[in-house]
């Protein structure tokens, strides 16, 4: 298969100092990205995930041209990012999260023609561009609107509309869904899937697991700087068949409770979260130890008095697997 994008022994060290009083006490060098190694091929859906302080974020920035690495390169159909922006990022489309590059004094008329006459188009094309592209994100009657009026996902769609406009084959989308209500994100999806049926490459990040399961054709999982996990969906789960995982809901969950439960021999990992609406905890078990280890469990929440409302044993899901690679849940 083609690659759509190379990356290849990816490196970023950034030096720290310690100052006091003005001077230099002591420097140290930290790994944000340190040899990372992939490649996108043409017209699949790629997510890359990982934890915050992962090394994501800078590996999507050196991607982009927005920072130089310290080592390695990476090449955007064919061209090298470093040695060759201009050309290699006329090929990527980049709709970044928190993304301001839009004018929101602009209707989203005018921001989508403006940036297509930046990527050299003419008046006429520009307007056709325009067009079709409104019409594709369905907002043609909110058009000659301001930007600054439209909803969350109104705005996600205009940035992703001047990530369409100048029709680059590699499209890195940096969690296009976030902050947007169930229907908007929906759409945005289904955007998506319609950018791979016409043979364009994505490059996707995302805080949302069930997202990157239903849509990436292969995810990379990165932490530490490094490459952890490379693989489909599919595959990954299949990964950690042996790793069996736990449920419980319950009360009074505290450090204490956790301290005992992760003591069990074979419990591997433990994840708890706080539920608001049902005010109790969702304990995730993740163990090899079959379903002796629940009586063990269920004496632990016994002698903490802790009330249990369910308990089940479920199969792996693409978040249990990027937990027990990183020991993280991925909004952590």
């Amino acid at each position: 298969m083609k690659s759509a994008v190379e990356v290849r022994d990816l490196k970023k060290y950034f030096i720290t100092r310690k100052k006091k009083f003005f001077k230099t006490l002591e420097k140290k060098e930290f790994k944000a990205v340190d040899g990372v190694s992939f490649d996108i091929y043409e017209g699949e859906i790629f997510g890359f995930l990982g934890p915050n302080g992962a090394g994501k974020t800078t590996t999507i920035k050196m991607i982009t041209g927005l920072l130089r690495p310290t080592g390695g390169y990476v090449r955007v159909m064919g061209n090298d990012v470093d040695k060759n922006p201009v050309e290699a990022l006329k090929s990527i489309g980049t709709v970044l999260a928190g993304d301001r590059s839009i004018y929101w004094k602009l209707t989203g008329r005018e921001n989508l023609e403006y940036f297509a006459s930046l990527y050299g188009c003419s008046s006429k094309e520009a307007k056709d561009r325009t067009n079709n592209i409104l019409k594709r994100l369905d907002l043609e009657e909110k058009a000659d609107v301001l930007v600054e009026k439209y909803s969350t996902g109104m705005k996600q769609k205009i940035a992703l509309g001047k990530a369409l406009i100048s029709e680059a084959p590699v499209i890195l989308l940096d969690e296009p869904t976030l902050g947007l209500d169930p229907q908007s994100a929906l759409n945005l999806r289904e955007i998506i899937m319609e950018l791979k049926e016409e043979g364009k490459t994505v490059l996707l990040t995302t805080h949302y697991m069930e997202e990157a399961d239903f849509l990436c054709d292969r995810i990379a999982i990165i932490d530490g700087g490094k490459i952890i996990a490379l693989d489909t969906p599919e595959n990954l789960k299949k990964s950690i068949n042996k790793v069996k995982l736990i449920k419980i809901e319950a009360d009074n969950i505290n450090d204490k409770v956790l301290d005992c439960i992760k003591a069990i021999k074979n419990v591997e990992n433990v994840i708890s979260e706080y539920n608001s609406e049902n005010r109790n905890y969702t304990l995730t078990i993740h163990h090899s130890d079959g379903d002796s280890i629940i009586q063990n469990i269920l004496d632990c929440l016994s002698t903490h008095k802790c009330s249990i409302q369910n308990i089940h044993v479920v199969e792996p899901s693409l978040e249990d697997v990027f937990i027990h690679l990183t020991g993280k849940s991925l909004r952590d």
